[in-house]
């Protein structure tokens, strides 16, 4: 059966090519510091399980000492010049997104295949990450795919990943860290002494205070965190169930659902959301790294006040 601990391995591959990469990138002054940043992360997706809670958190306070002593850096080499790249441009235009379509096709409709068919009952795919399981394997087809049509030399994808891993550096890590982060904060009863504040402050009844305080600490908590699955446990465990659900008799499916939603525009206003705002910035090389964010704001405010009034009218009077 193909499991969850396959999709590690292949990601662990994927880092661990990085690796050998970047040690071999002449043009990168810090390549045997970026190679030992990605050696560490396969590491951490090849054996996480046998080294336990105390290894697991060396290897990342490891990882922490590489980026914040600033050790990382990148290399000039590309595995194409820039006027093949022109020309493939010319050439394919928009078609050369196809390949990148495969990834989210082949998830969708792997999952709908093995969920809703007799492949279920084949017991391939572990049941518990069918989704997952399928989206590394969406990865594996369109690579293929990208070899049997653009043909490139065989290899660009290391090289390219590497490329781009490197021009990312430490930040493409950050989501896990912060989604850590939010397991920890919701296990340390971070949400039950918020919701002891918050049931001190809000008066008996007044359900929009309520609504208020839940939708404004999604955004909070999602704009420290980087991430609002990190930020649900808490908020949830503060205001969400205890006072929305249970006290006020809120729609459970409602506030949950739009809160999540609500610490989404939390996301467009954070650089802590590193893979949403500011890797954007840095592949296409703007000027401003919180450019990105600059530009979200208008469009999340307005979209926080809409989420809020849903909270309230859909949750409650609906």
């Amino acid at each position: 059966m193909i499991g969850i601990y396959w999709l590690y391995v292949l990601a662990g591959a994927m880092f661990a090519a990085f690796a050998i990469c970047s040690a071999g990138d002449r043009t990168n002054p810090k390549r045997w510091a970026n190679a030992a940043f990605w050696g560490l992360l396969a590491a951490s997706f090849w054996l996480g399980k046998i080294l336990g809670d105390i290894g697991n958190g060396v290897l990342v306070l490891l990882l922490v000492a590489l980026a914040g002593s600033h050790l990382l850096g990148r290399g000039t080499r590309q595995s194409t010049s820039d006027e093949e790249r022109e020309q493939f441009s010319q050439r394919l235009g928009n078609k050369l997104f196809l390949p990148a379509l495969v990834i989210p096709f082949t998830a969708f409709v792997g999952t709908l295949l093995f969920t809703y068919t007799p492949l279920s009952a084949t017991h391939l795919i572990d049941a518990k990450a069918v989704t997952l399981v399928l989206l590394g394997a969406g990865v594996l087809l369109a690579l293929a795919v990208c070899y049997a049509w653009l043909k490139p030399p065989v290899g660009a994808p290391v090289a390219e990943g590497t490329r781009l891993a490197d021009s990312i550096g430490w930040a493409i890590v950050l989501p896990q860290m912060l989604a850590s982060l939010g397991a920890v904060f919701a296990a340390a009863g971070v949400g039950t002494t918020i919701g002891s504040i918050a049931s001190a402050i809000i008066p008996q009844g007044s359900v929009f205070l309520a609504v208020l305080l839940y939708g404004l600490g999604m955004v909070v908590f999602t704009m420290i965190m980087g991430n609002a699955f990190a930020a649900f446990p808490v908020m949830a465990a503060a205001i969400g169930v205890p006072i929305l659900i249970h006290q006020d008799g809120g729609n459970a499916g409602v506030i949950g659902a739009v809160g999540m939603l609500t610490g989404f525009c939390g996301t467009l206003m954070t650089p802590m959301a590193a893979n949403f705002n500011i890797v954007p910035a840095a592949l296409l090389e703007l000027k401003n790294q919180y450019g990105v964010i600059k530009m979200q704001v208008p469009t999340a405010i307005p979209l926080l006040i809409v989420n809020i009034l849903i909270l309230y009218i859909a949750g409650f009077h609906l």
